[in-house]
Parts: C-alpha cells; sequence; structure tokens
C-alpha cells in the first residue's frame, strides 16, 4: 500500500509564493516520474509540471518562469515551488507518482488547495 500526501497549500494574495510538497510513503521499490496536476471547479485535471527520476522536468506553458518542480529522491518527496501567483492559479493541486513495487502503478494524493486573491 501506498500513500501520497500533499502539504504546503492555503490563501496568498497575487504576486505571492507557497511551496508544496506531496510525500510518498508503504511499500516502494521504485518512483519513477513525479507530477503536479491542477483541478480547477467544473474544469478538466490538467498538467503543470512534471519530473523523471532523472531531474528531467517538464511544465505546461502557463507556468513556465514561475514554478519549479524538484524531488529528493531519497525522501521520496515532490515539490512545487509557486512565484508571482496570480488568482487564476487557484485550484486544487494533486500529486501523481509512478511507483515500482514488483510492477509500476499510478498514485494520487488526496489534493491540496491553493487560493489566490487580495
Amino acid at each position: 500500500q501506498v500513500r501520497l500526501v500533499e502539504s504546503g497549500g492555503g490563501l496568498v494574495q497575487p504576486g505571492g509564493s507557497l511551496r508544496l510538497s506531496c510525500a510518498a510513503s508503504g511499500s516502494i521499490e521504485r518512483i519513477g516520474l513525479m507530477s503536479w496536476y491542477l483541478q480547477a471547479p467544473g474544469k478538466q485535471r490538467e498538467l503543470v509540471a512534471n519530473i523523471n527520476d532523472g531531474g528531467t522536468t517538464n511544465y505546461a506553458d502557463s507556468v513556465k518562469g514561475r514554478f519549479t518542480i524538484s524531488r529528493d529522491n531519497a525522501k521520496n518527496t515532490v515539490y512545487l515551488q509557486m512565484n508571482s501567483l496570480k488568482p487564476e492559479d487557484t485550484a486544487v493541486y494533486l500529486c501523481n507518482a509512478q511507483i515500482r513495487y514488483g510492477t509500476w502503478y499510478s498514485y494520487w494524493g488526496q489534493g491540496t488547495q491553493v487560493t489566490v486573491s487580495s
């Protein structure tokens, strides 16, 4: 059994910053791709950024230059540093990880709310 637990969301003013964390625990042999998605009310879930186990990153155009994804493999944790936040960044942010335990599985966290408002 594997759990992904996100933290770090909250209310921030436009132009502010937040750092999200997502820690994986449980039966883990190896973690591959780790990703952050967002889901705004009434909209489809969309990819924000991902990072593979070699450190290669990929970002949605809307967050390039503002968000930075990173990971600490020793802690089984992925981070999302969010700077210059805008009201349109408001959403639930969810972590996804591809985890091997015998075979590869895809796991989701429960999500953390980010609200950007003055």
